[in-house]
């Protein structure tokens, strides 16, 4: 079942072009959307919510039109919005139990339900509490909270991650990924931090300056290189020499050689010449694509 489908979908503001002729199809799973500040994930977001209208071109969340469905969009899709967005007054479980009921739920269902997301998110003990003297970890995750309250199909989250802490980043990307494996919710993520994305995302919807860059499985973008990197106890050029020698390419980095290795026959070929040499070999590693070069590829992707 494809979630989300977009045929040239365009969103400009005066001269300026947030959402460029955009065309994508996502499936259920994990998928993040990544860019950098300004590249127009929140107004696609806000689009496929049925909050925004698109200058051109059309998109269907979960089947529904966003033109005309938005209500019926709404409440089948969870949201967690960037921006702050909490009364400071209101208790956690306060807040929750109002959307739950805003999403359709009758009111022992909100308050049920809100008991047990809150818990999930590691806020039951503190969801009493009025929400202004949250830190913004807890503020995130009763924002996560809200949105998921209704049991939806799937959430769009919009950079959860924003504010936190390192600890706070790991804490927020494990929620994550359980609503995915756990919960069983498909999950829409935003994030201008690319590693993030790779720890929890199936699917990767690049996007820049609102135009799509690369459309592809995480897997794909980081799969292995023909290049191993070696790492010896001594001064790794000799072992370059012998391996040029022997037609197996290698260029010394420091104390580190990079090996254009054709298939696995070049593995035992290292692993010789480093015993020939009376080496101590340290590190034999095989090397991945990294996603910060997705902004280097010229051209969009969609594999």
């Amino acid at each position: 079942m494809m979630l989300i489908q977009t045929h040239d979908l365009t969103m400009q503001f005066g001269q300026v072009t947030a959402v460029s002729a955009l065309s994508i199809d996502v499936s259920t799973g994990v998928t993040g959307l990544v860019g950098a500040n300004g590249a127009g994930k929140s107004t696609l977001l806000k689009i496929l919510l049925g909050l925004l209208p698109a200058t051109k071109g059309s998109a269907h969340v979960l089947g529904l039109d966003v033109t005309t469905d938005g209500p019926a969009i709404r409440e089948l899709v969870g949201y967690m919005p960037e921006h702050d967005c909490l009364p400071p007054d209101v208790s956690a479980t306060e807040f929750v139990v109002h959307m739950g009921r805003m999403s359709g739920l009758p009111t022992t269902a909100a308050r049920e339900r809100a008991a047990d997301i809150l818990r999930h998110v590691g806020l039951y003990e503190e969801r009493y509490r009025p929400m202004g003297g949250y830190s913004t970890g807890m503020r995130q995750r009763v924002k996560l909270a809200q949105a998921l309250v209704h049991d939806p199909s799937l959430v769009l989250l919009d950079e959860p991650t924003n504010g936190l802490d390192p600890a706070g980043r790991d804490d927020m990307l494990a929620l994550i990924q359980r609503i995915g494996t756990e919960f069983g919710i498909s999950v829409i993520v935003t994030s201008h931090l690319l590693g993030e994305l790779e720890r929890v995302c199936d699917g990767l919807v690049v996007i820049d300056g609102g135009r799509l860059l690369r459309h592809s499985t995480t897997a794909s973008v980081t799969a292995q290189t023909p290049m191993v990197t070696v790492e010896v106890d001594g001064e790794p050029t000799a072992l370059q020499a012998r391996l040029a020698d022997a037609g197996v390419a290698a260029r010394v980095d420091g104390k580190l050689l990079t090996v254009d290795v054709g298939d696995d026959t070049a593995y035992d070929l290292v692993r010789d010449v480093v015993a020939e040499l009376d080496l101590g070999l340290v590190r034999l590693e095989r090397q991945r694509h990294h996603m910060t070069e997705i902004f280097s590829s010229p051209g969009p992707r969609d594999d």
